[in-house]
């Protein structure tokens, strides 16, 4: 009763509406952040799935009281024959599921949209803009890196501005600014074809057997309340479970007897991982030298750019810390950063 009474004073909603997760934030009138949401929502599955996301905060919440300011990268899912009916599909469906709530659609550079004027364009896949624009008000000269469960933005930041080679998923793709890796659902054969397993350099299979999630519950450093998606295999999330799928990796059952060998792959891959990040790191601020005070670090693997940092020598801040959201709230701000950053657009927009 007393988180409801609480988020009775929620004024704005901010909604990042991934592939796999929804993600909110509310916020009172003052804009003091009052909650983050993160909840599972396998959106190829149909728009069910949202609904029963949506469902989840609106038990805590009254939706038809706040303003709602929108952004999305599940447009790209495959639900969807194309990103622009994904966008259309995305945005027409919470305008019928607000009623007559205020509703703005973020799209970078534009602002806040009404339904009507939303460009396919220049809405899909812009939350990382969102975080970027959040964290260069307060920390102007920096390079953001969001490591999400998924994928990896890198974002530089110079004098207050966003510095971007790419606009787009393809461009930014091509620039490195996105990275196809993340701490949860990558496939560890995206890593890798071989690896040092047992004393020998091996292949590995090209199947499906065990993601990222695997390798960093070995390694100790994926935090329990972030893991949550299914694991490869439908079984549980226990160490011996984790190792069960990443022995069959190299074509092998976990026992006792290979225990260290496992870990010792997990190890090796989530360096690799890291070699993989610190490479893009490289190449996206070779596009365009200049200085930078801070590292920024955002998403649910943002233990990964803390380590980075550290290898590196550069200076880390978390997200939630930049922007001084309250203490109690940071970890998850940090974890859902987009979902901040569009509330405290939402907070800022001049509305009708």
């Amino acid at each position: 009763m007393a988180r409801r009474a609480v988020l009775m004073s929620a004024a704005f909603i901010g909604w990042d509406v991934g592939g796999a997760h929804l993600k909110a934030a509310a916020l009172s009138a003052a804009g003091e952040l009052l909650r983050v949401w993160s909840i599972p929502c396998p959106l190829w599955q149909g728009l069910d799935q949202l609904e029963s996301a949506v469902s989840q905060i609106e038990s805590e919440i009254t939706l038809a009281q706040c303003r709602h300011a929108l952004t999305m990268t599940g447009e790209m899912c495959d639900l969807f024959p194309t990103r622009d009916a994904g966008v259309s599909g995305i945005t027409h469906w919470f305008q019928q599921r607000l009623g007559g709530a205020a509703l703005r659609v973020y799209a970078a550079d534009a602002g806040l949209l009404s339904c009507d004027a939303v460009d396919a364009s220049a809405v899909a896949s812009m939350n990382w803009h969102a975080t970027a624009s959040a964290v260069a008000r307060v920390c102007p000269d920096a390079l953001l890196i969001d490591v999400g469960s998924t994928t990896t933005d890198l974002i530089r930041l110079e004098a207050g501005q966003i510095v971007m080679a790419g606009r787009d998923d393809r461009s930014r793709l091509a620039s490195d600014e996105l990275v196809y890796q993340g701490v949860v659902r990558t496939p560890v054969m995206a890593l890798t074809q071989r690896a040092p397993y047992a004393g020998v350099w091996q292949g590995l299979a090209a199947e499906y057997f065990a993601t990222t999630a695997d390798v960093h519950r070995l390694c100790g450093t994926l935090p329990d309340e972030v893991d949550l998606q299914p694991s490869a295999d439908g079984r549980g999330k226990s160490m011996a479970e984790s190792a069960a799928r990443l022995a069959r990796m190299v074509g092998d059952d976990a026992n006792t007897s290979n225990h260290a060998d496992l870990i010792a792959l997990a190890e090796h891959l989530a360096g690799l991982q890291r070699s993989h990040l610190m490479a893009a790191v490289e190449r996206v601020e070779a596009l365009r030298p200049g200085t930078r005070s801070v590292v920024v670090g955002a998403g649910i693997g943002r233990f990964l750019t803390r380590q980075l940092a550290a290898e590196q020598g550069f200076p880390y801040l978390d997200f939630a810390a930049a922007l001084g959201l309250p203490e109690t709230l940071r970890g998850l701000a940090s974890d859902h950063a987009p979902a901040v950053a569009v509330a405290l657009a939402g907070y800022q927009h001049a509305w009708d």
